[in-house]
Formats: structure tokens, C-alpha cells, sequence
């Protein structure tokens, strides 16, 4: 089984490196891809604790916004990891969150619900890339909501009046380098419509000219139909289909390895990064 999206508590998960990998095996797993949001710092401690038949697919869940203003979110796999242009643009879109995070808060409490920047880092572990996970725990913990589900769905979406976006890479600059850094990249969830605007199907021809590998069809955000849809689209392109969990722990209801990629496509995948860089035990 291959899940090639997943997060720790390096960025907006609740487990952590070390983990997460205990549980990919204890589910069977045979590939674990690390994708934490704009980060590679959990990469050593995974490593560590890699045994038995896991493999590890080591990258990152690369957040994208569109000339239109649309969050996309791409995930590079199999790059090199000391490729300093790509830990250059992962450290500017990281340092992009905090007066993001800040201004979702001055607009809450404009809308009388209190939290504080205070709140929010006191329930993020430390070093982990911020996110809106993170103030959604900090609602949780400030008895505004119950849940994050509740925290995204009423008050943290994207279509909310709360939302803000950030700067970050086109997805075409984070295709771009990706591919500079030797890795593979794949759209995640890009037709997950309960979070807002999605991109359209005439969007994915410029992101296959950019050096797009594949597109994250399988995913529990997607409807039955947004997968049919999306699967024609790959197939059209000539693009790599991919399933995964979008794994957070407890943080969200997503389970390890509930979606996952084919191995003939996953081979596919792997062969066009310029190296082979799936770590075995």
C-alpha cells in the first residue's frame, strides 16, 4: 500500500516523524511519502526510524497561490533536500504565515471571537511550519469551537470572512522547482471544492507544460464525480494518478493509507525524478 501525502507535527499534524512511520508499518504500508507544509524538517527523524519493508518517498506539501488567487497545493516528492533554491522558497513561504496568521486574528476578534497570537503558539508544537490548524486548535482550546472540523467549517474556510491569503510560489514556480531540485511534482486535491475556488479543468495543461508529473485524484475530498473528472484530465495529459490519505493525526479524520496510489503508477512516478531517492531501510 502507498500513501504519498502525509503530515507530522513539523508542520500542522499531531504525530510526530518518528511516529508516523511506526504507524505506516503497523498498517502495512509499503511507501510513506513525508509531506509536511513547506518544510523538509522532519525528514531525519523518519529516517531514523525507517525499518522492515517501509520505504520512504521524503518531500514536501508546497503552498501555491494562483495570478486568479486560487490556494493550490503542490506536493514535490523525491527532491534533493540540500538544494538550497527550493529550502530558500519553502524558508519564504514558512515566514509568509505569521502575518497571515496575524491578520485572521485581528479580523476574529474584530468579529468579537477572542484569540490572541499567544493562544495560537501555545498550542503549536515547537518548530512546526504555522497554519490555520493552528489557530483552529487555539479556538478549540478557547472554547469557541469543539473540534478543528467545526474550527474550518464555521469560521476558518476559505470563502470565509476570515480568511486571508498569503504570498507564496505560483503552482507554476513550484513546479518549476521542484523539478530543479531533481523531485517529482503533483497537485494535491485540486478539485476539493468544499474548500473554496478550485481550479478548472482548462488549468492543468499550463501546469503539464510547467513540468507537472501527476494529479492527487483519489482523495477524500473529492466526490465520486470530482475523481472521474479529475482521473480524465491525468489521462488526458498523459499525467501520473495518484490516491492518498492526507494523514494529520488526530488532527483531522483522515486515515493512514484510506486512499492510495496503484504501484504501477507510483513506479512511473518514481522514475521520473532525476535520482532515485526512496529511502529503505
Amino acid at each position: 500500500m502507498i500513501d504519498l501525502h502525509t503530515h507530522t507535527n513539523c508542520s500542522d499534524g499531531t504525530d510526530s516523524p518518528a511516529q508516523l512511520v511506526n504507524k505506516a508499518i503497523a498498517e502495512g504500508l509499503t511507501v510513506l511519502a513525508l509531506t509536511d507544509h513547506d518544510t523538509t524538517s522532519g525528514w531525519e527523524s523518519a529516517q531514523k526510524t525507517l525499518r522492515g519493508d517501509l520505504s520512504l518517498a521524503l518531500g514536501a506539501e508546497i503552498s501555491c497561490l494562483t495570478n486568479d488567487g486560487i490556494s493550490v497545493h503542490m506536493l514535490g516528492l523525491l527532491f534533493d533536500g540540500a538544494h538550497s533554491q527550493m529550502q530558500e522558497m519553502l524558508e519564504n513561504t514558512r515566514d509568509g504565515r505569521i502575518p497571515r496568521a496575524l491578520k485572521i486574528i485581528e479580523l476574529l476578534n474584530a468579529g468579537g471571537i477572542k484569540i490572541s497570537i499567544e493562544d495560537v503558539e501555545s498550542v503549536k508544537p515547537a518548530g512546526a511550519t504555522l497554519g490555520r490548524p493552528h489557530i483552529a486548535d487555539a479556538l478549540v482550546k478557547n472554547g469557541v469551537v469543539s473540534s478543528r472540523d467545526e474550527a474550518f467549517t464555521d469560521l476558518l474556510h476559505n470563502n470565509s470572512p476570515y480568511y486571508v491569503a498569503h504570498l507564496a510560489p505560483t503552482p507554476e514556480d513550484a513546479i518549476s522547482m521542484i523539478r530543479s531540485a531533481g523531485g517529482v511534482a503533483v497537485i494535491a486535491h485540486p478539485f476539493a471544492s468544499l474548500r473554496g475556488k478550485v481550479l478548472s479543468a482548462a488549468d492543468f495543461l499550463p501546469l503539464k507544460i510547467a513540468g507537472l508529473n501527476g494529479i492527487e485524484v483519489n482523495h477524500r475530498d473529492h466526490s465520486n464525480d470530482e475523481r472521474s473528472a479529475l482521473a480524465d484530465i491525468a489521462r488526458e495529459l498523459d499525467l501520473v494518478i495518484t490516491g492518498a490519505s492526507d494523514y494529520h493525526g488526530t488532527g483531522k479524520l483522515n486515515s493512514l493509507g484510506e486512499n492510495h496510489t496503484h504501484q504501477g503508477q507510483w513506479e512511473r512516478l518514481e522514475s521520473e525524478a532525476d535520482k532515485r531517492r526512496v529511502i529503505r531501510a
